[in-house]
């Protein structure tokens, strides 16, 4: 074969690998060659790995594939779920079975389950954004981190208080030893090769994009601190691509309310070369813009504060030519219950005035381009008497630190279906 001919068929090879995966082009999500925008409605299924693993009392495959089939039948395709959890079982508030036990220790069923998952959503077109570390202890993350990195015991919130977790926490981002051990679990994971499909991670198209952390935070207004998380941030993006080169990455990140309400920092992490596109997060009840007693009629102002909080950070993804997702967002349900059998007119109202942000910025062709709420309860069932989650109870949208049923979507939730898929029929018009 001629020199010539053996370039024009290595880029014809590049082109068909190009085409399997999710990539940001001109500042838009596209997939492969295609010049078509993409935008969507997606949902996070934080819970999908754990549920497609085969442990006694907490995997369930059967479940597993009537959850994507119910979310693919939505036109929910892309979900937002973690990779695993850090530590040992048995820990106030942590969700279990975990992945990694100790250092460099992995429950294999735990990530067999994974596998399956993914093998499943490849099979329904479905992609999901997988998050590999936690700000936050309901998965270990930061504070197991530092634990096994010799700074003590992890402080649990629910015991010792969110003051002293959030103090405690400030300190990964400095923990040259906690960043190392994270970065070892980092290539594990993305190096690993899926056990049913045979597929490296790093050549599924089943993956949108890695994720480096759930809601990462430098917990601190030291500028010294805030210096080394954008450091941790870059380091850790570079690291994914050099292990991956076919998936996008992004950060986690609530946008200014992670950021210590430090929009510069929030747009150098961002403007970093290998972070492909912007997170957001908002939770209108969280951020004190409702009350528990209030929530329809604070709705009006949690609209109006959205659409503020979108509109600052659509700036900086202009500023950086990359798309913005908001890839969390929760309303609870009405009279602020538990109960899957409650109404949920005031959250139905929520996520409709969200989707319709998202429908009008894409007929705009404008950056805002996707949406996942939190968080997708499906067919779980609920325990009488259990407010948060203890180890036998059915997984749902809330994770275990938090009361189970708030934030979550069920399947049974008709009225906010069909908010769901109106607005996905809109979107995709």
């Amino acid at each position: 074969m001629k020199k010539g001919s053996l370039i024009l068929a290595a880029s014809a090879l590049l082109l068909m690998s190009c085409n399997r995966y999710w990539h940001v082009e001109d500042g838009k999500f596209v997939k492969g060659n295609s010049s078509e925008p993409y935008y969507y409605i997606g949902t996070n299924f934080w819970y999908g790995g754990i549920l497609g693993s085969q442990i006694d009392g907490i995997g369930n495959r059967v479940r597993l594939e009537a959850e994507l089939d119910s979310l693919k039948s939505l036109g929910l395709v892309n979900l937002r779920i973690l990779v695993g959890g850090d530590g040992p079982d048995g820990v106030p508030t942590r969700v279990e079975p975990t992945l990694q036990k100790s250092p460099g220790v992995y429950d294999e069923s735990v990530f067999e389950g994974l596998d399956f998952l993914l093998a499943e959503m490849a099979e329904r077109d479905m992609t999901a954004v997988l998050y590999l570390n936690n700000a936050w202890e309901w998965s270990g993350g930061y504070g197991q981190y530092l634990e096994w990195a010799g700074a003590g015991k992890a402080v649990i919130p629910s015991i010792e208080g969110w003051p002293e977790y959030m103090k405690s926490v400030s300190a990964f981002v400095t923990d040259i030893k906690a960043r190392e051990l994270f970065a070892a679990h980092v290539r594990k994971v993305v190096t690993r090769t899926n056990t049913v499909t045979g597929k490296k991670y790093s050549e599924d198209p089943a993956i949108f994009s890695w994720q480096i952390c759930n809601e990462p935070r430098c917990f601190s207004d030291a500028d010294s601190v805030k210096s080394a998380f954008a450091d941790w941030i870059w380091e850790t993006a570079a690291l994914i691509k050099s292990l991956d080169s076919n998936h996008m990455v992004s950060t986690g990140s609530e946008g200014a309310w992670g950021c210590e309400n430090d929009m510069e920092l929030y747009e150098k992490i961002h403007s970093c070369p290998d972070i492909d596109y912007l997170n957001i997060h908002i939770w209108p009840y969280n951020w004190g813009w409702v009350s528990a007693d209030s929530l329809n009629a604070g709705l009006p102002e949690a609209c109006k504060n959205t659409d503020g909080y979108i509109s600052a950070h659509l700036e900086t993804a202009r500023k950086t030519g990359k798309p913005l997702v908001l890839e969390e967002f929760g309303f609870p349900r009405d009279g602020f219950s538990f109960d899957k059998e409650s109404t949920t007119e005031a959250r139905d109202l929520y996520y409709k005035y969200v989707f319709d942000k998202l429908i009008s910025s894409a007929a705009k062709e404008d950056l805002f381009m996707g949406v996942n709420f939190w968080g997708w309860g499906g067919l779980a069932r609920q325990t009488p008497g259990n407010i948060y989650w203890k180890r036998g109870d059915d997984y749902c949208g809330d994770p275990a630190q938090e009361q189970q049923g708030l934030n979550s979507v069920y399947a049974s939730d008709a009225s906010t279906l069909k908010v769901i898929r109106e607005a996905v029929s809109k979107l995709n018009k």
